[in-house]
């Protein structure tokens, strides 16, 4: 199987599916409009299709685990929205198109970011998403934990800390987990806990999506030193400018290229027998290393 191939027809798939759960959801108003427009704007999809790779190990039915994805897709656009803003990152574009407070104002974006968070948890706390109330008790709970200050909110806040400090490598990497690996760690496991899998398979699916996402972060950094504006989508080479404490400002590319090996294969020495079972786990894997030239 083509792994691009099968992101891509997924990503049509759930772009469809996203925008009719949107139209279900929302207005017509302006604060509508934004939230549409920060979360419909072209983004590759990638977590919801970890989600449905899971799912699909796991026997999770569509209908279930495309509203999980809708609820995690919300999260990370909302997260975009307001990294995106003056007092955070400060980028006027987003995937090759104005940020949601360029397109309408800042304080429309903050709110819209906003709404788009308390959306996720709505969408999560519906039957539909799982008939079964203890399961969704659980599903918030652990997305509750990967958004707080132990999670996306803790990690953009010591990033925002380490600007034009030196930081050293453990720092960096607890950073990373907090504001990428812990999201993607949740798409990995969510649909575990759906199924009501052991808790050996739910932390196989956790460590999974934690070294997915800090293999995918530290990609995004290499890429925004070496790629252009029309491949990033948004303005390059910003962590320099802004003296953020990234692996790539202290580690060389190459380096960083062996690190991220030498982890995949202390995990697949791990858990060697359910890659095994799971082949498309392992090419996944190695799904953002192998962009690097």
């Amino acid at each position: 199987m083509n792994l691009n191939i099968s992101i891509n027809k997924k990503k049509n798939e759930f772009d469809e599916y996203y925008k009719n759960l949107l139209s279900n959801y929302l207005s017509k108003d302006k604060l509508s409009k934004a939230m549409i427009y920060g979360s419909m704007n072209g983004g590759k999809r990638i977590r919801p299709y970890l989600v449905s790779i899971f799912s699909k190990i796991a026997h999770v039915e569509k209908k279930y685990y495309m509203r999980l994805s809708a609820a995690i897709e919300s999260i990370h656009s909302y997260s975009l929205i307001h990294d995106d803003l003056p007092s955070m990152d400060n980028d006027d574009f987003r995937r090759g198109k104005l940020s949601t407070h360029k397109k309408f104002d800042e304080a429309t974006a903050i709110l819209a970011g906003d709404a788009l968070h308390d959306l996720a948890f709505e969408i999560l706390s519906d039957k539909k998403t799982c008939p079964k109330d203890g399961i969704r008790v659980l599903l918030i709970k652990h997305l509750s934990k990967s958004l707080g200050s132990k999670g996306l909110a803790g990690g953009q806040s010591l990033d925002l800390i380490y600007e034009n400090n030196k930081i050293n490598i453990s720092k960096i990497l607890h950073m990373y987990e907090l504001k990428t690996a812990v999201l993607f760690s949740y798409c990995c496991y969510a649909p575990f806990i759906l199924a009501n899998k052991s808790d050996y398979q739910i932390r196989f699916a956790s460590e999974y999506g934690k070294l997915f996402g800090l293999i995918f972060q530290i990609t995004d950094d290499i890429l925004d030193v070496e790629e252009d504006f029309k491949s990033l989508g948004k303005t390059p080479g910003k962590d320099k400018k802004q003296g953020k404490s990234t692996l790539l400002s202290i580690i060389d590319k190459n380096k960083l290229k062996k690190f991220c090996i030498s982890e995949i294969e202390i995990f697949r020495t791990k858990y060697q027998n359910l890659l095994k079972k799971y082949s498309i786990l392992e090419k996944l894997i190695y799904l953002n290393i192998n962009k690097l030239n």
